[in-house]
């Protein structure tokens, strides 16, 4: 395009930061527009982008080129469902949408329009993840592991809904799972899940999930999420048909709290400027939303439940 693509996004919350630098920083977006339905997140905000309260106003008074959507997960529905009926692109943050019957119908309401709807799982663009990925890129995998460990209650930024099961979706295996089980796909392709054991707080949490996989190649692969673990831990582990193991650390060098996420969230915003000025035709559910969403459904439908773990703080 000859100007800049006029971005809005939606959601003011924890990880919005991440697109709000990533849009200042290319060429390619303008901000145009920030929503948010609560007041005090609203005026906090300090930038020249216009400001709404109603996501319905936005897309009517600011006419974005394209949305990111970062609200939480509950609303993912009726958000995007609303932007692409008005025919705008939509990048939405993991999950698609909360169950696989919601994500199907986004899909499919994108692919009759002809819009891009792409979901934000952003650890495939992590350095380490994507070098990790040219260097196996050819050769026979026997297996996976992928471990995604951090204490919630550190990363919440004041958005207490991710410890709501019905507005999260569950918990680790809801919110996180995407993330990790994407970046098994990107490593294997389709997957079919053999098993899911789940820990569960008193509140009906999922602090703990290890879920296993199985690629159409025969690869096998392990998924750990933990809601508890003291501190973080993120890192990919894949052992070759030879039995070399190769590694990727999702932290490595990003010594600030959340800092890796700087760099990824600038690659997913310049992938989805591609895909809306056209320059990348990956299509409707691009990048997976649906199939990861359809195998976080798949573990908690197998899961078998462990002992209750302690609920934080106690």
């Amino acid at each position: 395009m000859n100007r800049p693509l006029r971005l809005g996004v939606i959601g003011l919350g924890a990880i919005s930061p991440y697109y709000l630098a990533a849009a200042e920083r290319l060429p390619e977006w303008e901000l145009a527009a920030v929503c948010d339905a609560r007041a005090q997140t609203l005026e906090r905000y300090s930038g020249p982008a216009a400001r709404f309260r109603d996501h319905h106003t936005l897309l009517a008074g600011a006419r974005p080129d394209a949305l990111v959507v970062a609200v939480p997960n509950d609303v993912h529905l009726p958000v995007c469902r609303d932007a692409l009926d008005a025919g705008v692109p939509v990048c939405v943050e993991k999950p698609l949408a909360l169950t696989a019957a919601e994500g199907r119908v986004l899909v499919d309401l994108a692919r009759r329009a002809g819009v891009p709807l792409m979901t934000a799982f952003h650890r495939r663009y992590n350095t380490a993840v994507r070098d990790l990925s040219r260097r196996i890129a050819g050769r026979q995998v026997r297996s996976v592991r992928v471990r995604y460990l951090e204490r919630i209650e550190e990363h919440l930024g004041g958005e207490d809904w991710y410890l709501d099961p019905g507005r999260c979706g569950g918990g680790c295996l809801a919110d996180n799972g995407p993330n990790a089980l994407d970046v098994v796909r990107l490593l294997l392709g389709d997957l079919t899940v053999t098993g899911c054991v789940l820990e569960r707080d008193g509140r009906g949490v999922d602090r703990r999930a290890a879920i296993g996989l199985r690629g159409r190649t025969g690869a096998t692969a392990e998924v750990e999420l933990d809601w508890s673990y003291p501190g973080e831990l993120k890192d990919v582990e894949v052992e070759l048909a030879g039995g070399e193991v190769l590694a990727a650390d999702m932290l490595d060098g990003h010594t600030a709290f959340k800092g890796s996420l700087w760099h990824e969230y600038e690659a997913i915003l310049g992938e989805f400027a591609a895909l809306v000025d056209g320059r990348d035709d990956a299509g409707p559910g691009a990048h997976g939303g649906l199939p990861a969403l359809e195998l976080v459904e798949a573990a908690y439908g197998c899961a078998r439940p462990a002992a209750p773990v302690a609920e934080a703080g106690r």
